[in-house]
């Protein structure tokens, strides 16, 4: 398939499910990543409720079948009814569900639901509220927008304009719950290595975002094209002042020029579990000690 590929151009991809699809894009996803010198036309179908939808939907990937590349489909049906339907199409499948529920059953002893509404459903409603609550606050201090409550924030994401700090918050607002504010880091924060005033108590909270020159250009070149703010000189300035920053107050710092932005976030929770956990442990050598106080 991959010289056929190459040789004819794109690969149509189906992500297919009767839920969200979210599933189905982030696993295809990952696969379809490793091959970086082939080209994918995606396609995502979701909420394929019903077996008359489903063979709606084999009809199409069956007629893609038909032109010079066969397509690549991959499956997140819960319901069986559907997803022995959408098994039917004659197109090469990537059934997730199905490869693993059984397996899983099998170690669980018990037969799971197999509802859609449950992959991406609100599931557990405090945690789903907490999940909206962490959005709003994002909204409400992204881009230094607003100070008031940010001592709430779990975590403040520090940089210069343009280096990923609202897409990255909204990420672990969205899917990990956390309070995240961002503030951006412009001329007259960058004169000096003192924090800014309004994340100063925040210390250790703060993550400094950086880039590289040339990718951060290009970014800025992109929404201000010929502009100061997106000159190399002007770029360079600004990273090397905030390097500075980050290196004087001892901020973890994360390279997002060549990170997506769920690397970024999983670094971020990486450290935060680092960190606390290192608190833990430090508060427990404390107790041990008061109650055994060496001689």
């Amino acid at each position: 398939m991959a010289g056929s590929s190459v040789e004819h151009g794109v690969i149509p991809v189906f992500f297919l499910s009767d839920s969200t699809g979210i599933s189905a894009e982030t696993m295809g996803n990952a696969l379809l990543i490793q091959f970086p010198e082939l080209q994918f036309d995606r396609t995502l179908i979701p909420f394929i409720s019903t077996v008359e939808q489903a063979r709606e939907v084999v009809a199409q990937v069956d007629e893609a079948m038909r032109g010079p590349v066969p397509p690549l489909v991959f499956i997140t049906a819960a319901v069986d009814e559907v997803r022995e339907e959408l098994l039917r199409t004659t197109a090469p499948i990537i059934d997730f569900f199905g490869l693993h529920m059984a397996r899983v059953e099998a170690q669980l002893g018990a037969r799971g639901l197999r509802e859609a509404r449950r992959l991406h459903g609100v599931g557990d409603v405090r945690r789903y509220n907490d999940r909206m609550a962490a959005i709003e606050f994002a909204m409400e201090h992204d881009d230094g927008l607003g100070t008031r409550g940010l001592d709430r924030a779990d975590v403040v994401l520090i940089a210069p304009s343009r280096c990923g700090k609202t897409p990255t918050a909204m990420y672990l607002a969205l899917q990990h719950g956390l309070f995240v504010a961002n503030y951006p880091l412009v001329d007259e924060d960058l004169d000096t290595t003192d924090l800014p005033r309004p994340v100063r108590e925040l210390r250790s909270k703060c993550f400094g975002l950086t880039s590289t020159v040339s990718r951060l250009h290009r970014v800025r070149q992109e929404r201000r094209p010929d502009s100061r703010y997106a000159s190399e000189p002007q770029v360079r300035a600004e990273l090397r002042a905030a390097d500075a920053m980050y290196t004087r107050h001892r901020l973890p710092v994360i390279d997002t020029s060549a990170s997506s932005v769920e690397e970024i976030a999983a670094v971020v929770i990486q450290t935060l579990s680092r960190e606390r956990r290192h608190a833990a442990e430090q508060t427990a050598a404390r107790t041990r000690s008061r109650k055994d106080p060496t001689p």
